[in-house]
């Protein structure tokens, strides 16, 4: 079962008057998904406006990713609906931006930042094609495109060395330049934070949110420790085993909340600017997690 928390769909900025609702993106209705028989999740429910920033947060194991092959129409559900941009799922992918998981680069990887970027232009093509070998208006706009995005994501000063050489940090961020560079309205971002230090993390995160606020897209992402991405959310969806909650971050994270899901204690604090700090919670990585508390 999922809990929808209520106001949960309104976006950001929302709540003063004469400010019109931003146009939906997203929409699933009591969608249950089912790998190999066995049921990921169930009943779960979720808007999302343009300019919006959801976390899809909880440990491995109960479906966040598959969540996401879902809404882009590449496994299919077995009760529910879902709409994006008013279709089924999977019809608009050309309107979405795509960060898969991904597992660090070899040093030796020769292949420069500025190419990687490229090949979100049209890596869908046979070939690759290096930005210097173009010609004509195709050329020009590629170069422009990529050139915009990469200073979108403050990459200028390193874009142009070999991809394996760069940090972590500075991988991710011409990652989601290559995401960003045909000008998707939705942005799906799995882990894009996994193996970055705190600060990376915290960095990261603020440049998702700006490209949120900036550009109007919508951000849905999936994470394991809400804590690095707390301060730049609009919506949070929590999945247990086979369940969810849902809603924003102060209406959700909450100690009685977060146990409940978890199957154990865990404390939310504020820390002395009075941001949520989530302590306690499990090893998402461990072996073995405790099933959710029934609801009273």
């Amino acid at each position: 079962m999922s809990e929808q928390v209520p106001a949960a769909t309104a976006g950001p900025g929302e709540g003063a008057a004469e400010v019109p609702p931003l146009p939906e993106v997203l929409a699933l209705s009591g969608v249950s998904a089912m790998v190999g028989g066995r049921v990921i999740f169930s009943d779960v429910s979720l808007r999302v406006r343009a300019g919006e920033f959801v976390a899809v947060l909880g440990p491995n194991g109960v479906g966040k990713s598959t969540l996401l092959k879902t809404v882009l129409g590449l496994l299919p559900i077995s009760a529910g609906r879902i709409e994006v941009f008013g279709g089924p799922s999977g019809r608009h992918n050309s309107r979405i931006g795509y960060l898969p998981q991904r597992r660090a680069f070899d040093p030796a990887t020769r292949i420069r930042g500025v190419d990687l970027v490229r090949m979100g232009w049209d890596g869908d093509r046979w070939g690759v094609a290096l930005p210097g070998r173009l010609t004509g208006r195709a050329g020009r706009e590629a170069r422009e495109r990529v050139r915009e995005v990469i200073a979108l994501v403050g990459g200028q000063a390193y874009a142009h060395r070999p991809i394996g050489q760069l940090s972590g940090g500075e991988q991710q961020r011409l990652l989601i330049a290559q995401a960003l560079i045909r000008r998707p309205e939705l942005l799906v971002l799995d882990e894009p934070l996994d193996s970055l230090d705190v600060t990376n993390q915290a960095s990261v995160s603020a440049l998702i949110q700006s490209v949120c606020r900036s550009h109007g897209v919508a951000v849905l992402l999936v994470a394991h420790d809400v804590n690095p991405i707390l301060p730049y959310l609009d919506q949070v969806i929590y999945l247990a085993h086979g369940g969810a909650v849902m809603g924003r971050p102060e209406q959700v994270i909450t100690a009685d909340t977060l146990s409940m899901l978890y199957g154990t204690t865990v404390d939310v604090l504020r820390d002395r600017s009075g941001r949520l700090v989530v302590v306690g919670q499990p090893d998402s990585h461990a072996e073995h997690r405790p099933q959710p508390r029934p609801r009273p």
